[in-house]
């Protein structure tokens, strides 16, 4: 479970939660039935229209990436392996690797050293890799859009959600507690709107883009690595190289440990 998700939005309601209790605003008024199919059935109308189907479908999906932690690997576990197989390249060939492509669970690495076993070029392997990193940021950004969008739309479903209410407000001018009532209500709908777009859809599209950014780097990662290998560079080229993805402190530290084992 990816628990900032779930803290993020439990801390989102507390916070809207607590601020109206100090207001003197009792929380049951959140639960207005009119201000939320406004608010959630017309920013699912206004997505629902501005998308394909085929996106649509992809929502649930989507949802559990947030709420999951990402399972990809850890990158310096991907320079150890690269480290290790460069050694064998260079001592055994480039055929060597075939055994150590079957190994890895990672589609994207498998098909890569499948590849370069092949005896294809690294012109190629790089078009062909880069080609698919490219298609999947596309899926991705797609997904992340939808979430995006909703949270355009929900605020500004917030505004219609208040005319109506003042609308209602207003055919009940003789009548102070009705209108009162509508008045409230009104302004709910501003809450939810603005509540979900800013506090969950649009963190949600920043959360997916993260996400995806992490993946891609990792696969640009093994993409160098495999190229490295075609060129017949050496383990510590290579890890020096792939270490330049990591996180400065995490890359001297890296760097440092091998030195020391080197020593």
């Amino acid at each position: 479970m990816d628990k900032t998700s779930v803290i993020g939005v439990i801390l989102g309601i507390i916070a809207v939660g607590a601020g109206m209790f100090f207001k003197g605003v009792s929380p049951v008024a959140l639960f207005n039935p009119a201000a939320i199919l406004i608010i959630l059935l017309g920013t699912a109308a206004a997505v629902t229209i501005a998308f394909p189907t085929h996106e649509i479908k992809k929502v649930p999906k989507l949802f559990g990436m947030l709420f999951k932690e990402q399972q990809v690997q850890d990158p310096k576990e991907v320079i150890e392996y690269f480290s290790e197989i460069a050694d064998i390249a260079r001592k055994e060939g480039l055929l060597a690797l075939e055994s150590k492509s079957q190994e890895v669970e990672d589609q994207f690495l498998k098909d890569g050293l499948s590849l370069a076993v092949d005896g294809q070029s690294a012109d190629y392997i790089r078009d062909v890799l880069h080609e698919e990193i490219d298609a999947m940021e596309e899926r991705h950004s797609a997904g992340a859009s939808i979430f995006s969008q909703a949270g355009t739309y929900a605020p500004t479903l917030g505004v219609l959600g208040a005319v109506i209410g003042l609308i209602a407000a207003l055919g009940n001018m003789e009548n102070t507690e009705e209108m009162g009532h509508a008045i409230a209500a009104a302004f709910i709908a501003t809450l939810l709107g603005i509540f979900t777009g800013y506090v969950l859809w649009h963190p949600f599209a920043n959360k997916l883009k993260r996400k995806s950014k992490r993946e891609v780097q990792l696969k640009m990662m093994m993409v160098e690595g495999i190229l490295s290998i075609i060129e017949g560079e050496s383990p510590r080229v290579i890890e020096q190289k792939l270490a330049s993805y990591l996180p400065a402190s995490e890359r001297l530290l890296l760097l440092k440990g091998e030195a020391n084992e080197t020593a």
